[in-house]
């Protein structure tokens, strides 16, 4: 992965985590292209992790395996729990960045919102699925509930404010994927260094 030139220096990080129900190695870069080499597994996941990279111009590459004869579960949350781990740690100090990012993007019917700030106080709200949608089985393995747990793992090991809102939708596939690409959206604005400030954007002096 290239260096940053950005000019406030290489914004990368790489990490591995391997447990009883699961391996994950991630290794990111803030100021990518959006390239991306993702095997979950789970391949619909693996869909929605391409997205994010290239919609966020993060470029990623991870590798995941895990006790998917189970469930997906541990495999996809684990992923996002070591993917939040590793967007913290690129950030640094966050010296520098724009720190606040949104987007509204549209799938065919879907239409979801997403709003960041770049904390260091975790919290997330997430509302507007339809009644029943965490039920969906999309592409055979990954169930419509693993949305508000991979955003839910990003947003508090990431210490970022993630607010996700479905402002439409039918299609189970065009629900998860707009919300995917909507947090890609509003991470690359947030994330990106802000010409007009080279600080740290807050008044605390500390994010």
């Amino acid at each position: 992965m290239p260096a940053s030139t950005t000019g406030i220096g290489p914004r990368t990080a790489r990490l591995e985590r391997t447990t009883s129900e699961s391996s994950v190695f991630i290794e990111i870069n803030l100021d990518g292209e959006g390239c991306s080499d993702i095997d979950t597994s789970v391949p619909f996941y693996d869909h929605m992790l391409t997205a994010l990279a290239k919609h966020s111009l993060i470029d990623m590459t991870i590798k995941c395996s895990g006790d998917t004869h189970i469930d997906v579960h541990h495999t996809v949350e684990d992923t996002g729990i070591v993917l939040g781990e590793v967007i913290r740690e690129a950030l640094g100090n966050k010296a520098g960045i724009r720190r606040f990012g949104q987007a509204t993007v549209p799938l065919d019917e879907a239409l979801a919102q997403c709003v960041v700030d770049i904390s260091g106080r975790p919290y997330l709200v997430h509302t507007g699925e339809p009644e029943g949608y965490e039920f969906h089985l999309i592409g055979g393995h990954f169930t419509g509930s693993m949305v508000r747990h991979v955003l839910e793992a990003i947003a508090y090991h990431a210490g970022i404010c993630l607010h996700m809102t479905l402002l439409g939708g039918r299609d189970p596939h065009h629900i998860a994927e707009a919300q995917f690409k909507a947090l890609a959206r509003a991470l690359r604005q947030a994330v990106e260094p802000d010409p007009r400030h080279s600080g740290i954007p807050s008044t605390k002096g500390a994010l």
